[in-house]
């Protein structure tokens, strides 16, 4: 399924990044950010916007303020606030494109932001697909990044390798017990914080179960067919 460029420069960081139009849409969007070494085009969220836009989504692969800004490099410790709040028009941007539920998500550096974000407002949207949440640097795990998990109440489905440097399996379900929203956690047995993808052949099997988990948490989002 192809992608086509979408900018909306109404808003303020510009919203910019490629939508995935569905055949058969369900009113639905997910918006999808990228890591902090990465951009819209990266190949696990690829994978995943075309999955998601199978089942029925409106799927937006968004660059993020600072990506749009610098093609290359990682973001300025300053340009967080400036991030969410362009996460934030791209869900305004999408409720002016779908007229049921809007779901935020990103792999790393964008989830992360998208959490904090969803702290902050807790009604922004209806829940989180967190990809790879660098739960705190490699090899210093001592700087938990863990200050806003008890603010959030948005529902929360978190994929996460279990050989990820940013964070192992027993932290995560530790940090995890911090949300009081409803949250899961779906472990990739023996990837990275990439989650395997670079192998390309777990592409389709990590999309299947991502989607499999995601369905189980808040049901197919699929339209009734209508009666004969």
């Amino acid at each position: 399924m192809s992608a086509a460029s979408f900018s909306n420069a109404s808003l303020a960081p510009a919203v910019r990044g490629f939508l995935h139009s569905p055949a058969n849409p369900n009113n639905n969007a997910i918006i999808f950010a990228h890591g902090a070494g990465s951009n819209g085009n990266a190949p696990l969220l690829i994978a995943l916007a075309t999955a998601f836009a199978e089942r029925g989504y409106t799927v937006l692969r968004c660059d993020l303020p600072f990506r749009q800004e610098r093609p290359t490099g990682p973001p300025f410790p300053g340009n967080a606030v400036r991030d969410r709040a362009g996460l934030g028009n791209a869900v305004a941007a999408m409720r002016g494109l779908v007229a049921g539920k809007v779901f935020l998500g990103g792999h790393s550096y964008g989830g992360r932001q998208s959490s904090m974000l969803c702290a902050a407002e807790p009604d922004l949207v209806s829940g989180l697909l967190l990809l790879s949440y660098p739960l705190h640097p490699p090899r210093k795990a001592e700087q938990l990044r863990i200050q806003h998990l008890p603010n959030l109440r948005t529902p929360s489905l978190f994929v996460h390798g279990t050989r990820d440097p940013f964070g192992g399996i027993e932290e995560m379900e530790k940090a995890l017990q911090l949300i009081p929203a409803h949250k899961e956690l779906l472990a990739v047995e023996g990837a990275g914080h990439d989650l395997g993808f670079t192998g390309r052949k777990s592409g389709p099997e990590l999309c299947a179960r991502v989607l499999a988990a995601w369905e189980g948490m808040f049901g197919s989002q699929r339209q009734p067919l209508a009666a004969p």
